[in-house]
């Protein structure tokens, strides 16, 4: 689960507002309280809403604001093997066949992107 980095996101709706006030701001972002929108200078986290309406505003993808955009390559195939071997329907062999597979294409996807830039492709 990503958590949003409201620091961040208060110090980037205050820096967006400048020196309008609050009233002028919760109109333009719309459908946002001014109360909502002191909350969120103050530090508190907005409801999923409201902060995708404020992303939008701010004019920035809700990612910026998660530590869940920087996931590394080693925590995607943990959670693919993590969801492939516990799907019941399938053979233990060939999910042991296909955990084989996307360890291989893991371990191996950077020395084919190297030969590829290489080339020129």
């Amino acid at each position: 689960m990503a958590n949003i980095d409201i620091a961040k996101l208060s110090q980037m709706v205050k820096n967006r507002r400048g020196s309008k006030n609050l009233r002028d701001v919760a109109a333009e972002i719309g459908d946002v309280s001014i109360s909502t929108l002191s909350r969120i200078e103050q530090g508190k986290v907005p409801d999923l809403d409201t902060f995708l309406k404020i992303c939008e505003w701010l004019g920035v993808p809700s990612t910026d604001f998660t530590s869940e955009a920087s996931i590394s390559e080693d925590d995607h195939k943990t959670k693919v093997l993590y969801h492939l071997r516990a799907d019941r329907n399938l053979d233990a062999g060939i999910v042991e066949s296909i955990a084989k597979m996307i360890e291989f294409a893991y371990d191996n996807s950077g020395k084919l992107i190297n030969k590829e830039s290489e080339k020129g492709l």
